[in-house]
């Protein structure tokens, strides 16, 4: 498989179509989600959900990601990983839209589908890097990273104001504007599908039933047993869960505190955006050294700091929103950045991704459960907040181990 990270001549139509499909999936991996947190009061109202459920409902993403992503390495050798990452975009669209357009039932099954469609080109996409990227791998995920964030962003910034847009129509539904508001990403979604597909043309790679890069090369390694494969997993799970509880939960934080709607939506969005920059420049230090533990652990102060912010001082919740969100950014570079830099082979990535997003995930998918049902027993958000500080510890703790300059599979020398 050739790769697109060093054109002798500038960019070529494949080298630009292999970056601008990559870009685009990425920007399908948070809308979806990201979109939710702001009218998940609306959404609660129109289908009768305490906030228990609402945090199930905010979660289920989340167990999907945990259900599917050990199991992607596997597709992806039988159907190739173009065309998987193809199946799960459309795949995708229909979630979206079933979870927009029906009732109870369908909100559930359109949830369920979106999950499952994330989780397979989240797996997928640091090994597509990884194959098609392999001299700068850092750069790429930063790169992608930023995007994802973008339209993370966007998501959560328009949402409120999408939802005064009315799907239902007429009298009796003053909740279902948020049925535009979470609907509207199927059509992102449908665009990164068709340059998704010129891509694979472009490439030759739609042809390519098990790609060589997924195929095994060598010795296998069961990256199960390895302690830096469990390293990175528990960086990236509980990034996931700090990052997903916020992003479901900011609101209504936000919203007991006095913050009208539109104003929680506006902060949510600064906490996404600012991570875009955030992302970039840890992609950046990141690619400077082989070791990276110095990014990985110091990359959670800021987020400590507006945790302690919204105890201490609540009225500064924009501040703490756009400390909070340099975290964020950062953090999830450098949780996918190591799943590539911490493997030699696109194989192990691919194992590794896997691994990493399986439980990762399923780590992650508590975090907004937990969170409503503090909110519900306690009565205040103190202890959800509490709960993400020590989470936030741990999890730099994991990012510097994991941040050694070692490989998954070999010997520990030194």
């Amino acid at each position: 498989m050739k790769s697109y990270a060093e054109p002798r001549s500038g960019p070529s139509r494949r080298t630009v179509l292999a970056v601008v499909g990559v870009l685009l999936v990425a920007a399908c991996l948070r809308p979806a989600i990201t979109s939710v947190g702001p009218v998940l009061d609306r959404i609660g109202a129109t289908h009768g959900l305490s906030r228990g459920t609402e945090g199930l409902l905010a979660a289920l993403p989340l167990l999907a990601f945990a259900a599917v992503s050990p199991l992607t390495h596997r597709l992806g050798l039988r159907l190739g990983m173009d065309r998987t990452v193809l199946a799960a975009l459309g795949l995708l669209i229909i979630g979206i839209l079933l979870r927009s357009s029906g009732g109870s039932v369908l909100l559930w099954i359109g949830t369920l589908l979106i999950g499952v469609a994330i989780a397979i080109n989240n797996v997928l996409v640091p090994a597509v890097v990884k194959r098609d990227f392999g001299g700068r791998i850092a750069a790429v995920t930063g790169a992608y990273t930023a995007i994802m964030n973008t339209f993370a962003a966007i998501a959560s910034g328009i949402a409120v104001p999408l939802a005064g847009v009315d799907l239902g129509g007429g009298p009796g539904h003053d909740h279902d504007g948020w049925r535009t508001s979470i609907g509207i990403w199927a059509v992102l979604t449908a665009i990164g599908l068709v340059f998704w597909i010129a891509r694979m043309r472009s490439t030759g790679d739609v042809t390519n039933t098990v790609p060589a890069t997924l195929a095994p090369t060598g010795p296998h390694h069961s990256v199960w047993r390895s302690p830096l494969a469990w390293q990175v997993t528990i960086t990236m799970g509980l990034q996931s869960t700090v990052f997903y509880t916020m992003v479901n939960w900011l609101p209504s934080i936000e919203a007991d505190a006095g913050v009208s709607p539109a104003t929680a939506g506006l902060h949510l969005f600064l906490y996404q955006a600012i991570g875009i920059l955030a992302a970039l420049a840890a992609s950046a230090l990141m690619g400077r050294t082989r070791d990276q533990r110095l990014v990985a652990s110091m990359i959670n102060i800021p987020i400590l700091a507006a945790l302690a912010g919204m105890i201490i001082f609540p009225k500064l919740l924009a501040v703490w929103a756009v400390l909070a969100g340099l975290t964020s950014g950062g953090s999830i570079t450098v949780a996918l950045a190591l799943i590539g830099l911490r493997t030699r082979l696109a194989a192990d990535t691919a194992r590794l991704s896997g691994m990493a997003q399986g439980v990762g995930y399923l780590l992650a998918a508590g975090g907004p459960v937990a969170a409503g049902w503090l909110r519900q027993a306690i009565g205040s958000w103190t202890a959800v907040i509490m709960m993400l500080v020590v989470l936030t510890v741990l999890q730099g703790a994991a990012a510097y181990l994991a941040g050694r300059n070692r490989f998954v599979g070999e010997p520990v020398t030194g």
